[in-house]
């Protein structure tokens, strides 16, 4: 499993389109293949599941994106995940760490210290 969290600054939408392209756009495999919004006059909740396949793993990767606004703040929690082909422990987490890079660009364009 790879992971990243932290405070994003911007236009909600704005960032939501730019994370959708960097992962479509970073790999010939991957899609969009389930999402969920939910807003409230406080708040909105964009989850977006992306597969991909992985070479190194020889499988598919999951990445799973959690975008909030609420109270001005903008918070990201992405998480990759599979793509090993251990039974009990992980010996390969490369193709996790590739998916979860596709949008690392996007991360450092938002964040507080651009």
């Amino acid at each position: 499993m790879a992971k990243i969290e932290c405070e994003l600054f911007g236009n909600f939408d704005e960032i939501l389109e730019k994370f959708n392209t960097a992962v479509l756009d970073g790999s010939q495999s991957a899609a969009l293949e389930e999402f969920s919004d939910f807003v409230t006059p406080d708040m909105q909740c964009a989850i977006r599941a992306y597969e991909r396949y992985s070479w190194s793993g020889n499988g598919r990767v999951s990445l799973n994106i959690t975008l909030i606004e609420s109270g001005g703040k903008i918070f990201l929690s992405a998480i990759s995940t599979g793509g090993s082909q251990a039974v009990f422990f992980k010996l390969n987490t490369i193709g996790e760490e590739n998916f979860l890079s596709t949008i690392k660009w996007v991360v450092d364009m938002y964040s507080k210290d651009r």
